[in-house]
């Protein structure tokens, strides 16, 4: 194997959010934000980009916005299952040999972002690859809503994850000039290790950490990591939603 040739973006969507209800349709300067997702991938310019919906209206809204959607099952339990779903839909022969996932709630991600976590796929050995930037601020350091990548990077660009967890790990000695690495969510998995991954029940460490890729990590799964520049901003909240409208709005004439 090789870095694929042929990858597809596949985006999650669902209206299940209980903290910013509708979040794929909440409006950004008269764009769902599940458009402006689409858009962030199209940039990227790596294969097609599919929005996997739990919801009509989700797949309405995009295909409004110029982009493609299929409808899945609404009932499943994360987004690696909804993208199987619709990969072994869209592509039952295997055309496509890597699927990104990437959420639905990064209005401003970089498409550059999007590309690297292609990178760690060209080592014959990595079955899935996503990326990490390193922690400026201190207080996420601590702060379990941020997730930590343990990694060492030594100078590369590209190094294979030990562990993920919401505590700050590696263990910096009280030294906070030691760097740690907040992991960004975002996966390529090769095809065949999308299918192993699906099938695995969830993990003892999963369930403790909350933490999807450790299933893939305790399974005996190799992940590499992307080192990046810039951490995509996710949407939960009104207050998230409000930051992202600052963000993508107009430039003024």
């Amino acid at each position: 194997m090789s870095r694929p040739a042929t990858p597809i973006i596949i985006i999650p969507a669902r209206l299940g959010a209980t903290r910013l209800p509708d979040k794929p349709l909440a409006d950004i300067h008269g764009t769902p934000m599940i458009a402006h997702v689409w858009r962030r991938a199209m940039e990227a310019a790596v294969g097609p980009v599919i929005v996997a919906c739990g919801e009509q209206a989700i797949a309405d809204a995009v295909r409004q916005a110029g982009g493609e959607a299929m409808l899945t099952r609404p009932d499943h339990p994360s987004g690696s299952d909804r993208i199987f779903e619709a990969v072994e839909t869209l592509d039952p022969e295997g055309r496509h040999d890597a699927v990104i996932n990437l959420q639905g709630d990064w209005p401003t991600v970089a498409p550059d972002v999007i590309r690297a976590v292609l990178s760690p796929l060209a080592e014959a050995a990595v079955d899935i690859g996503t990326a990490a930037a390193a922690i400026s601020d201190p207080a996420e350091r601590s702060d379990p809503n941020v997730v930590k990548a343990a990694v060492d990077f030594a100078g590369r660009r590209i190094a294979r994850a030990l562990y993920f967890s919401r505590a700050p790990v590696p263990w910096d000695g009280g030294d906070a000039t030691r760097p740690l690495y907040h992991h960004i969510g975002v996966y390529a998995f090769r095809r065949q290790a999308l299918r192993r991954f699906v099938a695995l029940p969830p993990s003892p460490l999963e369930k403790r950490e909350r933490l999807e890729q450790l299933r893939a990590l305790e399974a005996g799964m190799r992940i590499d990591v992307a080192l990046v520049d810039t951490i995509p901003f996710g949407v939960d909240t009104p207050d998230g939603l409000a930051r992202a409208r600052a963000l993508l709005a107009p430039a003024p004439r």
